[in-house]
């Protein structure tokens, strides 16, 4: 009988087939993989590894050895070009691999810069796996200076990495203020403080207009009209679900792959996990890209493709490193009408309300208030803003309450 195919051997695929093995799934298992690394721990990437901190084994999720003793049969360095619905075959490296179920983890990709703005050169980078980061290593050993495009969280841990390596770092961001799109302007206003701290040039409100370099950059022209001497370029623009195989399959898609609550997409045989999924959650259509929903999101597909029937709820949450500081973040701040700023012993928190409901929190260096606040968000409890705000208010006795 055929068993379970699992497309992308990241986060989300490889927790989904360590949980069916520890669920006592005995069905064969395929986990399918583009690149020649087993399944691995991306966030690491723009930060310590970059700086040559850590060899491509620590990252691995899980030892060699684990995927033989597990019985699950790792095929690498393989892209699947098409889904055979009726036939109920996958097609990679000119092999056909049947299934009874299949699961899509086929993640995302990085966006890049527009072809008006961008030529083939080298010394342009985005950072998404394991050969990109390898091939900025030796820029960051030569010094000199990085311009970084997109001031979200991959370009300000990249800008975090390279100004501890000595580089001068300058990042610009298209829109109003950085992490724009995903924070608070008190976030943004933190953040932005904490890297001028340590000499990073960070330009608000401009863009990239032009590249120019014969082999590698050399210049580049901003929207601002200023221009600046530069000897390599890192792109941080957000990512892309990767679902043109969904697609061309013929499954619904929209912001992602679409997916019902127990994680099953348009075709009963057919599931999707991770970065690539979308669904509906408090009337909202969403899509996570973060390593908790990949781990979350897999195990419960796992669970209901061996009959458990359990719909999926997300407990949003996310982190951040960049210097000496860790952000923490819970829930999900979309739709927020006010923050309130709480000072901690160590650091300081942003509390996310719409009206008298607490959405998110933002914490930096303040474990206790991310802790507490992840705890209200998924209970559901909406501590008044005043409490939150008064320094002398004992977080953990607003669970009680």
């Amino acid at each position: 009988m055929p068993g379970i195919v699992v497309i992308g051997a990241g986060q989300a695929g490889c927790s989904l087939a360590a949980r069916l093995r520890a669920l006592g799934c005995q069905r064969e298992i395929t986990l399918i993989g583009e690149e020649n690394f087993p399944p691995y721990q991306r966030p690491p990437l723009s930060k310590k590894y970059v700086l040559g901190g850590m060899t491509p084994e620590r990252l691995f999720l899980r030892p060699n050895s684990y995927y033989e003793e597990n019985r699950i049969d790792l095929v690498l360095g393989n892209t699947v070009e098409t889904i055979d619905r009726q036939g109920k075959t996958v097609f990679a490296g000119g092999k056909k691999i049947p299934y009874s179920q299949l699961v899509l983890a086929t993640g995302s990709y990085p966006r890049h810069l527009p072809k008006p703005v961008i030529r083939e050169m080298e010394g342009i980078y985005v950072m998404r796996n394991i050969a990109d980061a390898e091939s900025i290593i030796p820029e960051f050993a030569k010094g000199g200076h990085v311009l970084i495009v997109g001031g979200g969280y991959i370009g300000l841990e990249a800008a975090a990495a390279a100004a501890t390596a000595g580089l001068k770092v300058t990042v610009i961001e298209a829109a109003e203020r950085i992490l724009q799109r995903v924070a608070a302007r008190q976030t943004s206003d933190y953040f932005r403080t904490l890297h001028a701290g340590h000499g990073v040039d960070i330009r608000e409100s401009v863009g990239l207009k032009s590249i120019s370099g014969c082999s590698r950059p050399e210049r580049v022209h901003l929207s601002d009209g200023t221009e600046l001497d530069v000897d390599f370029i890192i792109v941080g623009i957000g990512v892309v679900p990767s679902i043109s195989l969904a697609q061309k399959a013929g499954l619904e898609t929209d912001v992602g792959i679409r997916v019902d609550e127990l994680g099953k997409t348009s075709d009963d045989s057919i599931w999707a996990a991770g970065d690539c999924a979308s669904y509906m959650w408090k009337d909202m259509l969403i899509r996570q890209e973060s390593v908790p929903n990949a781990i979350d999101m897999a195990e419960c597909v796992a669970e209901n493709i061996m009959g458990a029937n359990k719909a999926y709820v997300p407990k949003p949450w996310f982190w951040s490193d960049q210097y000496d500081v860790k952000l923490q973040i819970a829930g999900l701040n979309a739709g927020y009408d006010n923050v309130i700023e709480r000072m901690g012993e160590s650091g300081v928190s942003f509390w996310y309300y719409r009206g008298g409901e607490l959405l998110a929190v933002d914490a930096m260096n303040d474990a206790r208030a991310y802790m507490i606040g992840k705890r209200l968000v998924e209970m559901g409890k909406s501590p008044s803003r005043d409490a939150i705000e008064n320094a002398s208010t004992d977080l953990k006795a607003l669970l009680k309450t």
